[in-house]
């Protein structure tokens, strides 16, 4: 290995983002955020680090397994770098803006690090923006949650996006109605994780021709409401089935042009969520492209919550690549003010130096600005096309 590749060399999971795709996603952050704003979200913004107390208070279990640690140096305290920004939203929420009034709507962007990624998302280090919608319990509630994010994905003309809806409490609440526990519980969790119908049905019991039906109905929503409306539960799980339901009606009557399926008894993902919950996709992007639902903020004893993340190397995937933004080449000698002009005009510019090596004709100005990748070229008082 070469000194320069030595140094170019980076952690697994981490990537230097290079000009032109550095400012596709600052500018397509930016357009996401003013949607979220546009629908009444505030932006808050939260440290890259946390006292590891606060930054896990609440937080999915699997978060802390990805949280880096370090030792503040002043306070000797355990501190850790955010994994997610969903619990310092709700940590916010709990503390600074306990007397606000509710729902409360926020919203956020920044950039995330886990300690290691997954298969589909091999990513340690990712920008994320999202939104949370605390203090409301209300199947209207879980529905804008959906549509807002809906909206803001259209806002910047992601293709052919598609809403996975689920509900990963519901097995905890059927495994509670039957009385399943102990080992049972877990080979069931771990079949309906695999979709493997034949290990559900060799497991006995009443639950288990309970869950085959809500796995067999998984599927788009046209096809899957009419199975799901059928089904008899016990008492609570057939309430959170019914709010299930009520949600996917009202998002399939909003007139988003988005796919939505239904997979009732998806957990994987989702230990964490206390109801309605859903993952996004497009159409040719690997991995989900963000994903939200219903949770406590600020831990089991906070308030009522749903939120969305969206991920940010994932939309970029999805988008077509941005035409790179004209410039204009200013040669040598001409005025500062002149240069200054062409900015505030709205062109972008890009200055030859004292010293540079361009020859001190049109030829040898026209070839420099060439070679630094301009477009246009400000001669006689005018904005000329290279190719002119």
């Amino acid at each position: 290995m070469t000194e320069l590749a030595r140094k170019a060399l980076l952690p697994a999971g981490l990537q230097d983002v290079l000009p032109g795709t550095a400012a596709r996603e600052a500018e397509i952050r930016e357009k996401l955020m003013a949607s979220l704003a546009h629908a009444g979200y505030e932006r808050v913004k939260t440290p890259l680090v946390e006292f590891e107390e606060s930054l896990l208070e609440g937080a999915a279990p699997e978060l802390s397994t990805q949280t880096f640690r370090l030792m503040d140096p002043e306070s000797r305290r355990m501190m850790g770098v955010r994994s997610d920004m969903t619990p310092q939203v709700g940590r916010i929420a709990a503390t600074r803006l306990v007397d606000a009034p509710r729902p409360l709507r926020l919203s956020y962007s920044g950039d995330v690090l886990r300690i290691k990624g997954s298969h589909l998302r091999p990513e340690r280090q990712f920008a994320q923006v999202g939104a949370e919608l605390i203090g409301v319990s209300s199947a209207a509630a879980d529905t804008e949650i959906v549509l807002l994010a809906l909206e803001a994905l259209d806002s910047i003309n992601v293709p052919f996006v598609s809403v996975d809806l689920n509900l990963p409490t519901l097995p905890v609440r059927l495994f509670d109605a039957f009385g399943v526990k102990g080992d049972d519980r877990e080979e069931l969790i771990e079949a309906l994780e695999r979709r493997d119908v034949a290990a559900l049905k060799s497991i006995k019991g009443r639950v288990t021709d309970v869950l085959v039906a809500l796995l067999e109905a998984a599927g788009p929503a046209q096809t899957a409401l009419p199975k799901l409306k059928k089904l008899e539960l016990p008492l609570g799980a057939s309430d959170e089935l019914y709010r299930l339901i009520d949600v996917a009606e009202r998002i399939l009557a909003s007139g988003l042009d988005a796919a939505l399926t239904i997979d009732p008894v998806e957990m994987a993902g989702f230990r964490y969520q206390t109801g309605v919950s859903f993952t996004l996709f497009a159409k040719n992007v690997r991995g989900e492209i963000g994903r939200g639902g219903r949770y406590r903020a600020g831990g089991t004893a906070g308030e009522a919550a749903t939120g969305m993340s969206l991920y940010m190397d994932s939309i970029l995937r999805g988008l077509p690549d941005r035409e790179a933004t004209p410039r204009v080449y200013v040669p040598l000698g001409i005025p500062q003010r002149e240069a200054r002009q062409l900015r505030l005009d709205g062109h972008y510019t890009v200055a030859a130096l004292e010293g540079a090596a361009e020859a001190k004709t049109e030829d040898g100005a026209r070839d420099e600005a060439r070679r630094m990748g301009c477009d246009y070229i400000y001669l006689g008082g005018k904005v000329v096309p290279l190719s002119a």
